[in-house]
């Protein structure tokens, strides 16, 4: 899928005529997103690794992004240390959540798909909350189905481009996210990811039947803003 998005870099590692690993990079908005990275169990511990998040860092410094990010699994000791050295900082502690998907009404809440028109509005509210937009990506969930909007008093308060691994949500209030999640569609891939820190939201999904499966660290190199509202993160950032 990523190989075939113009919107995605790629880049593999060959060893010997054999492609030994491989790295990503997100470019459809202001700040590129990392990964996923992968390493033959073969051939770890020999650089190969450093070498891709170099050759990915170069790229993105090259195009000019103000900002990269990316997961880090944070029972991987090794890979944190090297991140590190590469000049990434420590954000947040993230739970990955996985269960059923469940219907919760929010009182005043309206989920519904989003289209091309709320784009705009959809971007300011992300600057809002982490001081840039992701229109890119948002732009394609829209173009692909799985963007919806929840809206308060005939108002956009909140967005996600896709609930699951590989999407993004933000919201005015932690109501706006809880309309998002409980709107009945499926979560795809392995799962949401919420801020740790957040634990009213996290106690609420765990009551929704959800569970916490692993915790990774968001990491960012160059700029990041405190975010100003609550939010679901993708496996990028």
């Amino acid at each position: 899928m990523l190989i075939s998005h113009p919107g995605f870099y790629g880049v593999v590692a060959e060893s010997d005529g054999k492609i030994v690993g491989s790295n990503f990079l997100d470019e459809r908005s202001l700040i590129a997103g990392v990964g996923p990275i992968t390493i033959d169990p073969e051939v770890q511990n020999r650089s190969i690794g450093r070498k891709l998040m170099l050759d990915v860092m170069d790229r993105a410094a090259q195009k000019g992004f103000p900002g990269v990010r990316l997961h880090q699994a944070t029972y991987h000791n090794r890979s944190l240390g090297l991140y590190s050295k590469l000049g990434f900082e420590i954000r947040e502690l993230v739970s990955n959540v996985q269960g059923p998907a469940f219907e919760a009404q929010i009182e005043g809440s309206r989920v519904r798909p989003a289209a091309e028109s709320d784009l705009e509005v959809c971007n300011r509210l992300c600057r809002w909350v982490h001081g840039h937009d992701r229109g890119g990506e948002l732009q394609d969930a829209i173009g692909q189905g799985t963007a919806k909007v929840v809206e308060r008093s005939g108002r956009i308060t909140g967005y996600t481009s896709i609930l699951g691994f590989l999407g993004h949500s933000v919201g005015e209030t932690n109501e706006d996210l809880k309309a998002l999640i409980g709107s009945g569609t499926e979560f795809m891939g392995p799962g949401l990811l919420l801020p740790s820190r957040n634990g009213e939201l996290l106690r609420w999904c765990m009551e929704h039947g959800l569970r916490i499966n692993q915790p990774l660290t968001l990491m960012t190199l160059g700029l990041y803003n405190e975010p100003a509202g609550p939010y679901l993160t993708s496996v990028l950032y």
